[in-house]
């Protein structure tokens, strides 16, 4: 036997041998140091599941880059300030340096990646959002303003469903030494035929900041103007008057839109003998112009569940370039040589390319349907290649790009529906239960019909089933028979509606488009008569009050874990998603409303019913009852404040009690006796007013009065806690706040 390798081998040969508990060492051994032996044991098996979990997925991860870039977005807009995004940012970059220099196990080199890969795209969609926000963000103006301008105009979008027309201009800031840009509205009395872009216009205006929401949660224009560089918003108070006529004809695009609109409207109208909305829809349809479709018209396709169809997005240009990718492929394949010799599916790829970015350009290149362009514009270059046409990567793809270039757009309802509806429909489609109910087999022609028919439908209940959670927590309503509706609406938009629209521009270029305008005009009469019946019929319309944040972003991390993940292990996404609608069950209305401008307040039951302070018509008031999960339109469950039970008023104040706290409410401006109003605030919990109170106006737990509201926007008042919530918190240091 030779020597050993290892001096002192011998020894540590029969050291080894020696039973653990007999050996010396073990007598001394701390037990916490064996209990961390066996915890790093624990998480090594958990790292390597959780390795072997991610690499037996590689089309499933990219995806999750996407959301974690959207996490990062909406993380930008939540965290109130620079300090808090910088302190998230470093502790990204960290957790991607430490990925980087310590983990070296390269047995889990793909949870490494992914963890760093994660990392560094939550950054990014920080970071481009402050990009963003600093590029293109511009401050308002300082105060409401009645001034004579001088005006450069930029963009003309008519309006006839409002009898105005609005005007974006270029002008001087009243209150500061700078250029601004403003919106204007000019009453259609006092529209002229010079207000055109490019020309320079004198009008007297009265112009305000853009407005913050009315209550928490609502809708922020004011956010939206600083991205699109909006500083101002106002009407005319006189006729403009022209100052120096454009130097040229309006840009041909702009120009180009609006007669397309006039055309559509006018031809509509004249093939079917009514101007009604078919007409508006048709020309929303074909230029994007939604101009002249009613509040009513637009409220009741939003109740069916048909909303989507009057936004050019997915939907719209999906079915121009299926249109055109269809007819050239069938087309092309007629010339025996041409098909023998050429990759047809590249040709038509090519045209539906080329037919998607004409469609979005003709439309007004939204961000929705400039999204949607892209989708389509990946769309055909995977048909080109021979790859899947649509999946999970692709959307991916489609998300990040438009987060690159907007990523503002990640908090408005457009890219939340539109990407929900897409992962949605593909997620469904790629199961193996829908590969099985829509593939091809020996089939009569009636059971083809019967099998596409239920697809159609189960995917409508679907998307709506994804899309409803988030329709109740921007707009507080949602129409719960949609998948119904659209088991008519989608097929008959896709395939008589849009075909029949294009056949009629093409035939109006030799004058002999008038059949294919009456098809249109009858087609959407009944589109417009389906949103009509499915709307009014009774409980088809879900009302629900505030919903808080935390719901939702439950219900879309579980929709999404639902979605994005195959397998079993997709089922977890369950329990956030149930988590998430149980907070929408749960959501009640604030105890205490007050409008941004004091004006409007309402109080909130227990027996759902809102008793308002002003019972008056107008956005404030609308925006109090929906808040509360209140039908606007309705006056039912709708009564004065001087109707609650016990309350105390006169012309000035009302008093009254609930949940056990002292409420004084302003009627309206008026002189008080100083000590008589003192008096009154120290024996209240809570004084709401209109105007300025007395400093020395104490009530035991808030006074909501003009400085406060001035400061902190609308707010709402849980009256058990205490807790006031504002539409501008305090802390909260974005530029458009």
């Amino acid at each position: 036997m030779g020597r050993p390798l290892i001096p002192g081998y011998e020894n540590l040969a029969a050291h080894a041998a020696i039973p653990v508990a007999d050996q010396p060492e073990a007598e001394n051994r701390p037990s916490s140091l064996l209990r961390q032996w066996r915890r790093r044991g624990g998480l090594s098996s958990v790292l390597h599941a959780a390795e072997a979990f991610l690499a037996s997925r590689p089309f499933e991860r990219m995806p999750w880059l996407a959301v974690a870039m959207l996490a990062g977005t909406g993380l930008w807009f939540l965290l109130p300030g620079p300090a808090e995004w910088l302190v998230l940012t470093g502790l990204c970059g960290l957790v991607a340096g430490c990925g980087w220099a310590w983990w070296q196990d390269e047995d889990t080199a793909v949870l490494r990646a992914a963890i760093m890969a994660v990392a560094v795209m939550v950054a990014a969609g920080c970071l481009l959002a402050w990009l963003r926000s600093e590029l293109v963000g511009t401050h308002p103006i300082e105060a409401p303003v009645v001034t004579r301008l001088h005006a450069l105009i930029l963009e003309r979008e008519e309006q006839p469903a409002r009898n105005r027309v609005r005007l974006v201009v270029a002008t001087q800031d009243p209150q500061r030494d700078r250029a601004i840009r403003a919106r204007i509205n000019i009453s259609a009395v006092d529209d002229r035929p010079f207000l055109q872009e490019g020309a320079v216009i004198n009008v007297r205006a009265r112009l305000t900041p853009p407005t913050h929401p009315v209550l928490p949660g609502g809708y922020d224009f004011a956010r939206i103007a600083w991205f699109d560089g909006i500083a101002a918003t106002g009407s005319a108070i006189d006729p403009p008057v022209l100052a120096s006529p454009a130097e040229a004809q309006a840009s041909g695009m702009a120009l180009y839109r609006r007669d397309l609109a006039r055309h559509v409207r006018t031809s509509v109208a004249s093939a079917t003998g009514s101007d009604g909305a078919h007409a508006a829809i048709a020309a929303t349809l074909a230029s994007g112009d939604r101009g002249a479709i009613n509040d009513d018209d637009a409220l009741a396709m939003r109740d069916a569940g048909l909303a989507h169809l009057l936004s050019i997005s997915g939907l719209h240009v999906g079915a121009v370039v299926g249109i055109v990718w269809f007819a050239m492929m069938k087309t092309l394949a007629l010339f025996p040589a041409l098909a023998l010799r050429t990759r047809l599916p590249l040709v038509a790829s090519a045209g539906g390319a080329v037919a998607a970015v004409a469609y979005t350009l003709m439309t007004g290149a939204a961000v929705p349907t400039i999204r949607a362009c892209i989708a389509a514009l990946l769309v055909m270059a995977a048909l080109a290649l021979g790859r899947q046409a649509l999946s999970m990567r692709l959307i991916a793809l489609a998300a990040i790009t438009v987060m690159l270039f907007w990523p503002e757009a990640v908090v408005g309802p457009s890219f939340q529906f539109s990407f929900a509806a897409v992962i949605a429909i593909v997620a469904l489609h790629n199961s193996a239960p829908m590969r099985a109910l829509v593939a091809r087999g020996e089939h009569g022609a009636a059971m083809r019909l019967a099998r596409a028919a239920l697809a159609l439908l189960i995917t409508g209940l679907v998307v709506e089933a994804a899309l409803a959670p988030l329709v109740l927590f921007h707009f507080h309503r949602s129409g719960v028979l949609g998948a119904l509706a659209n088991l008519v609406a989608i097929p008959l938009t896709t395939t008589v509606i849009m075909p029949a629209l294009g056949v009629a521009l093409l035939l109006d270029l030799v004058g002999l488009g008038w059949p294919a305008w009456f098809v249109t005009g009858k087609a959407l009469e009944l589109l417009i008569g389906i949103a009509q019946f499915v709307s009014s019929i009774d409980g088809s319309i879900l009302l629900v009050p505030a919903i808080p944040l935390w719901a939702a972003l439950l219900f879309v991390s579980g929709f999404l874990w639902l979605a994005l993940w195959e397998g079993r292990v997709r089922v977890w996404g369950v329990l956030p998603a149930l988590a998430g609608l149980a907070g929408f069950a749960v959501a009640t209305p604030p105890d205490l409303m007050v409008a941004a401008e004091g004006r409007h307040v309402a109080i909130a039951n227990d027996e759902g019913q809102i008793f308002l302070l002003r019972n008056r018509r107008g956005f404030a008031h609308d925006q109090l009852l929906e808040e509360a999960g209140f039908d606007a339109a309705s006056e039912q469950d709708v009564q004065a404040i001087t109707q609650w039970p016990g309350a105390d008023c006169n012309r000035d104040f009302c008093l009254l009690t609930h949940r056990h706290r002292v409420l004084l409410i302003s009627r309206r401006r008026s002189d008080v006796d100083y000590a008589t109003l003192l008096a009154a605030c120290a024996a209240s919990d809570v004084v709401v007013a209109e105007r300025k109170l007395p400093e020395h106006c104490r009530p035991r737990m808030a006074k909501i009065d003009q400085p406060l509201l001035t400061r902190r926007g609308g707010v709402t008042m849980n009256l058990q806690t205490g807790v006031i919530r504002s539409a501008r918190p305090a802390r909260d240091r974005h530029g458009w706040m």
